[in-house]
């Protein structure tokens, strides 16, 4: 979650999670608010001329090797998730390391409809670093191998922004985003950059590093290329940035999903709000033949729809055939909100269906589940929810 990070959670009644009804307020029932979608925008920057430079220095992997190379195993655990229908939780060390932040999460069914992706099924899941040990990592991705559901096994992909270094050759460097939410999209990893739109990830590059030196990152003096430890590093290829017209106020991109089960399919964006603030959801049309936003004629990407929903916390948010699925938190010690509307109908609010801290969404089809994790060190997990029950 964005805020109330100051303590660890409390207790979770794990064992009641599964039967936990939903709760409906029935009132006050408001309805979201249409906004002139096409006001807001998104524009690709070129793709990085680095990347062929990188390619020839660094040793290639594909998708499957990373997935495959798992180096920790997850465990079983039982989040308190109302209509839970899976659930893994890190190991101990990922469960309590105090600097790393679990925030968005997407799956090989957003990468190709039929759920996978060269022969994997994955799981992948954002982490930012909050500095607290001083060193200052950047974002890593979880490669979770879920082809067997009841043992998954994970490793850590450190992401790398591509640059010139002040000896002009090719090097990399951290990425430092608050990583809120992501989707895979064919051979792109899109990663929401909270105040400027996305930045956009190849997975047909994924780089094997030297992992002599724990602290150094980038090319080096003697010709290795390190990464704080991690043995491979995925690179920044292009952004999206941001702009709007008619004095609206820019995007806050808190999180985003792929929903495919629009016509096209798209993408959905929104923004946390701290309470008594309002909150923001947009959809921007996505095309399938590219793997890019969708551009109107003066070269932008420009919003097929636009919301003012005032939901308060908003942590992830998918759409489900036309119906928006929120996800809130109430903060340290209480459990997070499921809220659900139609355009043009009511938000409905069902209280406490979710663990505490809740995060990021994203919708399996084939599965009809709804993936979304928590962040908190301590508690944290990766759980799925009958999407049908909301």
């Amino acid at each position: 979650m964005k805020k109330y990070r100051t303590a660890v959670v409390g207790l979770v009644a794990g064992l009641l999670a599964a039967v936990v009804p939903a709760v409906v307020v029935p009132a006050p029932a408001q309805a979201a608010t249409t906004l002139p979608a096409a006001n807001f925008r998104l524009k690709a920057t070129g793709y990085s001329g680095l990347i062929d430079d990188l390619d020839a220095a660094l040793p290639n992997v594909g998708v499957p090797t990373v997935v495959g190379d798992g180096n920790r195993a997850a465990t079983t655990c039982s989040p308190a998730a109302a209509n839970r229908v899976a659930a893994f939780c890190w190991n101990s060390g990922d469960d309590d390391v105090a600097y790393w932040m679990p925030q968005g999460i997407t799956t090989t069914a957003d990468a190709y409809g039929e759920a996978t992706y060269e022969g994997t099924t994955a799981i992948l899941v954002s982490w930012y670093d909050n500095g607290s040990d001083g060193i200052g990592r950047g974002v890593r991705i979880s490669f979770v191998d879920h082809s067997t559901p009841s043992a998954p096994t994970y490793r850590h992909v450190l992401l790398v922004e591509p640059y010139t270094n002040g000896s002009g050759q090719a090097s990399f460097r951290a990425v430092h985003q608050h990583a809120g939410g992501v989707f895979w999209y064919g051979h792109y990893l899109y990663v929401a950059a909270t105040g400027s739109g996305f930045r956009v990830f190849d997975l047909r590059h994924l780089w094997q590093t030297s992992t002599t030196d724990g602290t150094a990152i980038g090319r080096q003096a003697d010709g290795s290329h390190q990464a704080f430890g991690y043995k491979y590093v995925l690179p920044q290829v292009f952004a999206y940035t941001q702009s709007t017209t008619n004095g609206h106020a820019a995007i806050r991109f808190s999180f985003a999903s792929l929903d495919r089960t629009s016509t096209p399919d798209s993408v959905v964006v929104g923004e946390y709000a701290n309470p008594g603030a309002g909150s923001r959801l947009f959809r921007f049309p996505i095309d399938h033949t590219d793997r890019m936003l969708a551009e109107s004629a003066d070269g932008y990407a420009r919003a097929s729809e636009a919301y003012e929903v005032s939901v308060q916390s908003m942590q992830g948010a998918t759409a489900i055939n036309g119906k928006f699925h929120l996800s809130t938190s109430d903060g340290s010690g209480n459990r997070g909100d499921l809220a659900t509307f139609t355009p043009g109908g009511p938000v409905v609010v069902h209280h406490d269906v979710l663990p505490v801290g809740p995060e990021d969404l994203s919708y399996w089809p084939a599965r009809g589940q709804l993936w979304s994790l928590t962040e908190y060190a301590g508690t944290r997990s990766v759980f799925a929810v009958r999407a049908s029950a909301y």
